[in-house]
């Protein structure tokens, strides 16, 4: 029988993220991951620290980023890669109103510094308004993330590629199948629904949809355009457009509205022709807080739960890996705003 520190079920921005965590001090664990792609794994990958609807900012937004650029940095230094892609966001302005509430927000002290002073005119898409850049903004490599990280992984005898069996956890005895355990996390994204142990979390799913177009003229790649939705550049000569919201539509198909609505908003912005390659969705675990679910099991103490990341997977997953792994190692208790007993938890099935 093998013998680990942690088991690790889900493959998202949750898990890799928390798994840093163990590398860094030198903990053993197994991930298992079915194979398919997760929300995560299909997400943009945008690193925002700005509600562009509105012009705000949200909880310890400054000190997420900070923590996301040392991580990253850590990341780099056992896959040999810079997942951190300079391209800040420009946001599209609808009309004059949005462009004064952009500088009034701009020099208030919350916002400073996150909202450029000055406007910006792009040449490649409609803006008749100009648009605002939101300083510390960028995207993830999410392809390259997942890629590295999973391989790096299967090379070190971490990953398991297959789906996790609840009947065969054997919990009073910390053992599943032939590893014996300290700890199971569980980072599931909406598969939660289907786990005995944590079913009765609050997760509340969000369909959203992007797609890949070629574009009959290119724009820039070292910006990441925004009105309703988001256009960059990707590697192979083909933009990422998206994404859309929807909590009504929760089949496991593309959504014909869904895509129509993202090709109706990219011809809002880009006056020339273009052609979608292909269509996505993802469904992502949103909490009615806003907040991530962090804690521990209400009767099995070796159970913890890591989900509810929502629309910010990238910054929460990072930030709130180190609060998780603090909790079980060094017993320093969770941020009220993120623990799991801010909610009922007596209904536990198991």
């Amino acid at each position: 029988m093998k013998n680990v520190d942690y088991i690790i079920v889900g493959d998202g921005y949750a898990s890799l993220f928390f798994a840093h965590q163990l590398i860094k001090h030198n903990k053993s664990f197994v991930i298992f991951s079915e194979g398919y792609k997760s929300a995560s794994q299909v997400s943009a990958g945008i690193i925002n620290p700005v509600v562009l609807k509105k012009f705000t900012t949200f909880w310890m937004a400054q000190k997420q980023l900070d923590f996301l650029t040392l991580t990253l940095a850590e990341i780099e230094s056992y896959t040999g890669r810079n997942y951190f892609i300079n391209a800040p966001i420009h946001r599209i302005f609808h009309d004059e109103n949005e462009q004064k509430l952009w500088l009034k927000k701009a020099h208030s002290e919350e916002l400073s510094g996150f909202l450029h002073k000055e406007f910006y005119h792009l040449q490649e898409v409609n803006n008749h308004f100009g648009t605002g850049k939101v300083n510390q903004s960028a995207r993830l490599d999410v392809y390259h993330f997942f890629t590295d990280l999973l391989t790096y992984f299967e090379t070190h005898s971490h990953l398991v590629r297959e789906k996790f069996q609840y009947e065969e956890l054997n919990v009073s005895d910390s053992i599943y199948k032939d590893l014996s355990f300290k700890n199971i996390i569980f980072c599931e994204g909406m598969a939660v629904k289907n786990n005995p142990y944590f079913s009765h979390i609050p997760v509340i799913p969000n369909k959203g949809h992007h797609i890949k177009v070629k574009l009959s003229q290119e724009i820039a790649d070292d910006i990441t355009i925004k009105k309703k939705h988001f256009l960059f550049s990707l590697e192979n000569g083909l933009y990422f457009y998206g994404g859309t919201y929807d909590r009504d539509q929760l089949d496991y198909q593309i959504d014909a509205s869904a895509v129509e609505q993202l090709e109706n908003g990219l011809k809002e912005i880009y006056p020339k022709n273009f052609a979608i390659i292909e269509s996505n969705f993802g469904f992502r675990p949103t909490v009615k807080d806003r907040r991530p679910i962090v804690g521990r099991h209400s009767k099995h103490e070796n159970l913890y739960v890591f989900n509810g990341l929502g629309a910010r997977g990238i910054l929460n997953g990072c930030f709130f890996s180190k609060n998780l792994f603090n909790l079980i190692e060094k017993k320093i208790p969770l941020p009220e705003e993120i623990n799991i007993d801010r909610f009922d938890t007596k209904k536990d099935v198991y």
